[in-house]
């Protein structure tokens, strides 16, 4: 309630063009619905949420004279789009604002607590004459689950954050909260039975750290009164070096197998509403005769329906094993026919960067599919943190966690989508209707950053007007430092070089990829990137003043699952990149794990922008230059090569993007900057 009263009571005011995700079917018309005003609300149901926002706007009356808000259950919502899947009503909903009344039409209650999301946003950013403007909207779906995973077992999350990122995730309609509980560094559920799985000298990170049973039972109230579903985690048979260090024995033995038994028992109870239990049963090969049968059928004699990962390690899913749905993971996992699946193979956010990858995500159908059906679900973004980072608001910033998430959901509540993944990639092309599709999403989340999201440390910022010119990648013959002909004949269109000829292409967005974090799978700026090759990069922009300023600086994007070496002293990253700004060299900061390998137990510090200051630059009054040098000579001390950078101006607090400068790829030679 609180964040809805501060997000109401802002400086700028909220439109229908501000909503994300964006309604199925908009009618604008004239005047506007007072929120300063006690309002009357009559309906068959009180749904908490309607309830608090009318509470916070002007409060409750019966007065027949009062505005009004009025709610019908109906038996369809004409043209809305739906299909079954067990557990997720439909969310179909009618919301019309007229001078002195706002009819919602659902149904259902989740149609009713979506119509009240919706009018939530409306009510964005006014001061003190709080409004609503008048419009019919018809909204639905393409997919039914839209969510979001926290691993609290490798990373401990305080249950007071996550109640605020589901307040605040409600709001842009996510419906999902996939709380996975358990994993080898610690047990993170209570079990009254067996109270050594939370024992301290049973966790080897964050240790005494765990939920209570009372606890996720309010948050599965809290969430629902949001329409939010939780589908609570137990990993079995892998993942569970915890449990095996607590208990004695293997979850795959006979007493293994009976007391996860008596542990879904408590499951269950704790989480009455969810219509799921998911048991993992990925990554570590089934020994134990019947497992995952047994498991399977001890779920559903609760009531409950099962998820497993896809793929599971010498297990081939059918919808003759027990199992309800699947989360596919990683390429190899793949949709299984008669059953829902969960499009999870590159949400991985852990692996993300800041920028390119929200593109891509966002850019890309779910599962090759425009909207969903019996067999695809939806989608769920996962922030997964192998590595150790020291603080859980770590875990927020560096996986860029609000603008992933409301990305991959919007896409999943609009349906479309130009290509997957695998074929789009994570470019964006200008003046395309992909480029203008995501540049309105844009446009959108920040109005939300500046809004609700305010009191979080949201890294992104506008980069939809950066444009890049990128050449081709010369030869360096393994030498990282060689001067090619960008540096020595400076900016041009096309070099010949060694008898070959060599163009530019422009690039867009604060973040490239050359070759992208799963190579040739996820198509890059080049489509056959090598190794022992040095690309070159410029942009320049334009400042009206001169200008004290920040900037985003990276050239490698330390996922939160990997066992990296920091870069070398002096050095931007490990295998050569450099940047300047009108010809003077910007030098990296000093890096806490200067040349040490960082293994999963060791902090993640300031080796991503996001957990550093930017860096601070001066621009000129008129135009600069940023030329940046990319050598592809990684050093071995990293596994995933991402061949990248990252640079964007900002404030000086990093905050937002600079928005009085402008960016083009080229100048005549009788502009550019000396």
């Amino acid at each position: 309630m609180f964040l809805l009263a501060a997000a109401m009571f802002t400086a700028t005011e909220a439109k229908i063009e501000h909503l994300l995700p964006t309604p199925k079917a908009v009618t604008r018309s004239e005047g506007s619905f007072p929120l300063n005003k006690r309002i009357r609300i009559t309906a068959e149901e009180r749904v908490p949420l309607l309830m608090d926002f009318a509470k916070l706007c002007g409060g409750v009356t019966d007065k027949a004279s009062a505005p009004e808000i009025a709610v019908e259950m109906v038996a369809t919502i004409p043209g809305a789009y739906d299909y079954a899947l067990a557990g997720y009503p439909d969310e179909a909903y009618s919301l019309k604002v007229e001078p002195s009344k706002v009819t919602i039409k659902a149904i259902t209650t989740t149609g009713i607590i979506r119509a009240v999301q919706t009018m939530m946003q409306l009510a964005e950013g006014y001061d003190g004459k709080a409004a609503l403007e008048c419009v019919e909207i018809v909204d639905w779906p393409a997919f039914k689950l839209r969510g979001f995973m926290h691993d609290v077992g490798r990373s401990f999350i305080p249950m007071d954050e996550i109640r605020k990122e589901i307040e605040l995730l409600a709001r842009f309609k996510v419906n999902t909260f996939h709380f996975h509980m358990t994993e080898n560094q610690a047990w993170r559920f209570e079990v009254k039975k067996y109270p050594q799985l939370t024992a301290d000298s049973s966790m080897s990170r964050f240790p005494g750290m765990y939920y209570t049973q009372e606890q996720c039972r309010e948050l599965e109230a809290f969430a629902a009164e949001r329409g939010i579903t939780i589908i609570p985690e137990i990993d079995m048979p892998g993942h569970s070096a915890a449990f095996k260090k607590a208990m004695g024995h293997s979850m795959q033995s006979d007493k293994g197998v009976q007391e996860l038994k008596e542990i879904l028992d408590e499951v269950a109870a704790t989480f009455p509403l969810a219509p799921y239990i998911h048991i993992g049963a990925d990554e570590e090969s089934i020994t134990y005769p019947g497992f995952l049968k047994t498991m399977t059928d001890k779920v559903h004699s609760l009531g409950k329906k099962v998820i497993v990962w896809n793929p599971i390690r010498g297990v081939r899913i059918s919808t003759d094993a027990g199992f309800d749905m699947t989360q596919m993971w990683s390429t190899a996992g793949r949709k299984v026919a008669g059953i829902p699946n969960i499009d999870c193979r590159y949400n991985y956010v852990n692996h993300f960067d800041v920028y390119a990858d929200v593109a891509g995500i966002y850019k890309s159908n779910i599962y090759y599919s425009e909207r969903g059906d019996s067999e695809t679900a939806g989608t769920i973004t996962a922030l997964w943190n192998d590595r150790k980072l020291p603080h859980p608001q770590d875990i927020i910033v560096q996986n860029n966690m609000y603008a992933n998430i409301l990305a991959s959901c919007e896409r999943a509540w609009k349906g479309g989508g130009t290509q997957y993944i695998e074929k789009g990639g994570t470019a964006l092309h200008s003046h395309t209707a992909e480029y203008a599709e995501f540049a309105d999403w844009e446009r959108r989340f920040l109005f939300h950053k500046a809004h609700s999201l305010r009191s979080e440390q949201i890294p992104y910022v506008r980069q939809c007007n950066i444009q890049w010119t990128v050449t081709d990648a010369f030869p360096n013959g393994g030498d990282a430092g060689k001067m090619l002909p960008p540096e020595s004949e400076g900016c041009k269109e096309h070099y010949l070089y060694e008898g070959k000829e060599y163009g530019t292409r422009v690039a867009t967005g604060a973040g490239i990829y050359l070759r992208h974090t799963w190579g040739a799978i996820v198509p890059s700026h080049f489509d056959n990137p090598r190794t022992g090759t040095t690309a070159y990069a410029w942009t320049y922009i334009y400042s009206p003043v001169a200008q004290q300023a920040g900037a985003q600086i990276e050239f490698q994007n330390y996922g939160r699952s990997e066992r990296d070496y920091a870069p070398d002293s002096d050095k931007w990253d490990r295998r050569g990149s450099r940047i300047w700004l009108n010809n003077n060299e910007i030098m990296p900061p000093a890096w806490e794990n200067s040349g040490k390998p960082i293994d999963n137990e060791k902090d993640l510090l300031n080796e991503n922008f996001t957990a550093r200051p930017v860096t601070p630059i001066v621009l000129r009054q008129g135009w600069n230059k940023v030329f940046i040098k990319l050598p592809n000579n990684p050093d071995g001390g990293i596994r995933l090569n991402k061949w990248m950078f990252t640079f964007v101006v900002t404030d000086r607090d990093g905050r937002n993007a600079l928005d009085n400068i402008i960016y083009v790829p080229n100048l005549p030679a009788e502009y550019r900057p000396q």
